[in-house]
């Protein structure tokens, strides 16, 4: 093939990636603010899910951009997580004043509290309205183990919020 040729083809896949992500990014934008710790800034996660998935494929390279991207960004999410609770750990036990935070109540620290990839399907489930089938293929899980998932979550969260409540 032609150099010249091959340019072409580059900046056909270029432009068609751009358009892909494009549509996906609020789509992508919103379940990174769901998955992401507090401390991480969605538009970071999208951004090193794009840059991640970049260097190995082309967007309109594979099947189902979409998902792809879900399931990269909420592992970023998951590692994101893992490296903050290490560090708190290591931090409070080089703290020798015990300090604690304000507590501010809300039900939006006991969802918060639900692993990423829990809180990922009740809001994929609850806010985007998708089915588990749907939510499985998005986060490459069996929609059995989804359903299973969603259930002990939604379960794992209300009996939180009654504890919090009495």
């Amino acid at each position: 093939m032609p150099i010249g040729s091959r340019m072409e083809n580059s900046k056909q896949d270029v432009s068609a990636d751009a358009a892909i992500f494009a549509e996906l990014y609020p789509q992508l934008r919103r379940f990174a603010a769901v998955v992401a710790p507090r401390e991480v800034d969605p538009d970071d996660l999208v951004q090193d899910g794009l840059e991640r998935t970049l260097r190995k494929h082309s967007l309109s390279s594979l099947t189902n951009a979409k998902a792809y991207l879900f399931r990269v960004i909420l592992n970023l999410a998951s590692n994101e997580r893992r490296g903050l609770m290490r560090a708190r750990r290591a931090f409070s036990r080089l703290s020798s004043e015990d300090t604690a935070e304000p507590a501010y109540p809300s039900d939006l620290t006991e969802l918060l509290r639900l692993p990423s990839p829990q809180r990922a399907m009740l809001y994929l489930r609850e806010v985007q309205g998708f089915t588990y089938r749907e939510i499985a293929s998005l986060l490459g899980m069996s929609e059995e183990a989804v359903a299973k998932a969603s259930r002990r979550a939604r379960a794992r969260l209300s009996d939180e919020l009654r504890e919090d409540s009495i």
